[in-house]
């Protein structure tokens, strides 16, 4: 009798000590994806290795996803790790692994087919899909032009969608996908006439437009879309709800906005005929001066490039350029200007180059101390055509507005008003032609935008791993760089 009372105790003591081993493991299955995030301290995400998505400089990390999405990583306060895939269906099936990548930031439509793979979250950008053809071909004006054309997307992308969509009403319709190329890739295709067609976003026509000056845009496909993070399938909101709070914020403080500003904002300011005109004079003149502007760049603690921008702005990258009030020389000095820095000669292209990029840097480092980077390079280009004196009044005019005197996205709108008596009447510095200026930094920015993505190693694939940038797949540097590349 007294064995059985032991082991019904025993057994008590078991099936206790199961229970409660049962509710813990219970508790610790119900620790959610945030939770986990922020206990761990890192967020993985997955992109594409594009200009309008993410890709390496010689500064580091840089493109419109990566931007975004790093400021999300910074605002849970943990550490950002990419990983680029080698195409869409890549991209989605590590999406949904067990121990795949939180979040997916790579210019994602949220089409039918991709909602049975993933959730989405709000949107941050809209685009149009487009069809593309080739400057001197038959534009196709409407979806039956498009049968007999020889047709390429993207593998796995929302146009390939739209295209099986169109195929049910014109059976006629083919077109191929392929997963070994990217938007740059399609474009040049067309641009080469290698194919006839393709369909691609309106915001990375944009960003591609000025390398490929052949490809012309034939009709909008379909209505404005979306473009929206993406989650792996399952129940838990707890990622998807900050992300969305995120994002909502970043509306409303003007965040997304200053990103859509500094990498969409100017890139239309070209046009065909001037894309066309700076991809032949990247290879024709550039090539004759760049040592120049990568010494003096060095010698400045600037960025070759963008000084390189200024240049090919003030006089199309021709060293015995003048203007009618008699500003002269490849970088555009006044006489005096030129005497300040040292300039002997103005027509010379070295001397110029040199004297130049002394007086941007003297500028810049002239600024008032609240102006930071990337701001404070836009408006030391500013300044370098409308003067101090002058963006101080912008600045003026921004603040009794209620705009932030700091940021450029605020104190371009006030520049025009220097040229309007109503408004410059009220300045200390009078009259300017600050339209003008507004223009000059959009160039400059296109130009640099430009130069920064031709000049920057195409890395793909092994080319990755083997460079020392990434481990394959995964860039495991915490980034420290500030809100944009330090000019």
């Amino acid at each position: 009798m007294l064995a059985q009372t032991v082991f019904r105790q025993r057994c008590m003591r078991w099936l206790l000590s199961l229970g409660i081993l049962l509710l813990f493991s219970a508790c610790v299955d119900e620790t959610t994806s945030l939770e986990r995030i922020q206990k761990e301290g890192v967020l993985r995400v997955v992109t594409r290795n594009s200009p309008a998505t993410y890709f390496q400089d010689r500064n580091g990390e840089t493109g419109f996803e990566y931007e975004l999405v790093k400021r999300f990583a910074e605002d849970r306060g943990v550490e950002l790790r990419i990983e680029t895939a080698d195409n869409l269906d890549d991209l989605f099936t590590r999406l949904n692994q067990p121990d795949g990548p939180e979040l997916a930031a790579a210019g994602l439509v949220a089409s039918h087919d991709r909602r049975q793979q993933a959730r989405f979250s709000a949107s941050y950008l809209e685009v149009t899909p487009q069809v593309i053809y080739r400057n001197g071909q038959r534009r196709p004006t409407r979806p039956e032009d498009l049968i007999g054309q020889r047709i390429m997307v993207l593998k796995g992308s929302s146009h390939a969608e739209q295209l099986r969509e169109l195929q049910k009403q014109v059976p006629a319709l083919k077109f191929e996908e392929s997963d070994a190329v990217e938007v740059v890739d399609l474009l040049r295709m067309v641009d080469e006439n290698q194919i006839d067609l393709t369909l691609v976003d309106s915001n990375e026509l944009a960003m591609n437009q000025v390398y490929f000056p052949n490809v012309r845009v034939a009709f909008d496909f379909g209505d404005a879309s979306s473009l929206s993070w993406a989650l792996g399938p399952g129940e838990d909101k707890s990622l998807l709800e900050a992300v969305n709070e995120f994002l909502a914020r970043a509306k409303q403080n003007g965040t997304l906005q200053r990103l859509k500003d500094r990498y969409y904002g100017h890139v239309d300011v070209l046009g065909y005929v001037g894309a066309y005109t700076f991809a032949k004079h990247l290879q024709q003149r550039l090539p004759r001066y760049e040592k120049h502007f990568r010494t003096a760049a060095q010698e400045a603690q600037t960025d070759w490039r963008l000084l390189a921008a200024v240049g090919y702005q003030e006089s199309l990258w021709q060293p015995e350029a003048t203007s009618k009030t008699g500003v002269r020389g490849l970088m555009m000095l006044t006489e005096g200007t030129a005497r300040a820095m040292g300039v002997a000669n103005r027509l010379d292209a070295k001397q110029s180059i040199f004297g130049g990029s002394k007086y941007f840097a003297q500028i810049k480092e002239g600024l008032s101390p609240d102006l930071k980077d990337p701001d404070r390079t836009w408006f030391a280009l500013a300044a370098y055509n409308i003067g101090i004196a002058h963006l101080g009044d912008a600045r003026k005019l921004a603040q009794a507005e209620g705009l932030d005197p700091n940021k450029w996205l605020d104190v371009k709108k006030m520049l025009p008003r220097l040229s309007q008596k109503q408004w410059y009447s009220k300045t200390k510095y009078g009259y300017a032609r600050g339209g003008e200026t507004v223009h000059f930094v959009q160039n400059i920015r296109r130009y640099y935008d430009i130069l920064t993505w031709v000049t920057q190693p195409q890395l793909e694939g092994g080319q990755i791993a083997e460079s020392g940038l990434h481990v394959p797949g995964i860039n495991k540097r915490k980034p420290t760089d500030e809100d944009a590349p330090q000019l």
